[in-house]
């Protein structure tokens, strides 16, 4: 359980660990397409990806951030502070250009961030931190079947053409947009089908939990092949998985380490090439 926001004190550190939970709720606001303090993202909140402002269990929540960085990923290969790992979201989620560091927004953002995993100890991953574990399918994730779905279960919050839903301000979503200019770009965590697919199993539609979740493991793989079947901004990132043999199973542009093409390391089946790596 995240700590109650109603007990941060009433001091000036108080004060920044309140503008970052805004920075994360409302983040177009301040740093949208008509940010009042800088111009420098889609148009999303962080809060999109990260619920609740970051606390719900297995909502992609900051549970474990403060106890495990200063952390080595193998998409860069190196140590990642918050603050890297913070820019990260900002440039691929986001669709955005970075912060500095030192900057009154970043430190606001990481001290709030610290200040709910203030009781998880140095180390430890906090049980609800990240994503749900999900089954590997015996075949590809089906974008037709997946579309079917999405105009059931998805639609009515993210529109027939993943467009998302403005609130009247027009700053901010009340929804968010699932493809097309104002979504998130190529290179982010979501655009890996195994993650979107842990995460709307665990949290969509809306009222869904990890412990009541409202779509089977199947029709959460077949939506997230439709959602990322469609277009969206397209950024590169050269420097990402130096070492082939680390990228994950899903990740979808090449070149791998194994015999395994594309389409089939983001869509499945997954389970040969689990199975191929195992053997190496």
């Amino acid at each position: 359980m995240a700590p109650d926001t109603s007990q941060i004190p009433k001091t000036p550190d108080g004060d920044r660990i309140r503008y970052g939970k805004k920075l994360i709720t409302q983040t177009s606001r301040f740093l949208g397409p008509k940010g009042t303090v800088r111009a420098i993202s889609n148009g999303m909140n962080c809060q999109n990806c990260h619920l609740e402002a970051g606390t719900k269990p297995y909502g992609n929540n900051y549970g474990s951030v403060a106890s495990l960085y200063p952390k080595f990923r193998d998409r860069s290969n190196s140590f990642e502070s918050i603050e890297k790992r913070v820019n990260d979201c900002i440039q691929r989620s986001l669709d955005g250009e970075t912060l500095d560091s030192l900057s009154t927004e970043m430190k606001a953002i990481v001290t709030y961030i610290e200040w709910l995993g203030k009781n998880v100890t140095k180390g430890e991953k906090a049980k609800g931190a990240g994503l749900i574990d999900i089954t590997y399918l015996d075949r590809p994730a089906d974008s037709l079947k997946g579309h079917q779905l999405y105009a059931i279960k998805c639609s009515s919050c993210h529109g027939n053409q993943g467009e998302g839903i403005i609130r009247f301000s027009g700053i901010e979503y009340l929804y968010p947009p699932l493809w097309g200019e104002h979504s998130f770009n190529t290179g982010a965590g979501l655009y890996r089908i195994s993650n979107f697919a842990k995460y709307i199993r665990a949290n969509m539609p809306q009222g869904a939990t990890y412990d009541k979740p409202q779509l089977t493991e199947e029709e959460a793989w077949d939506i997230s092949a439709y959602v990322l079947s469609m277009s969206r901004p397209e950024k590169t990132f050269t420097q990402d998985w130096p070492k082939m043999e680390t990228k994950p199973i899903d990740h979808p542009f090449g070149p791998y380490a194994d015999g395994f093409d594309e389409l089939q390391h983001k869509y499945g089946p997954f389970k040969p090439i689990i199975s191929a790596k195992k053997s190496n």
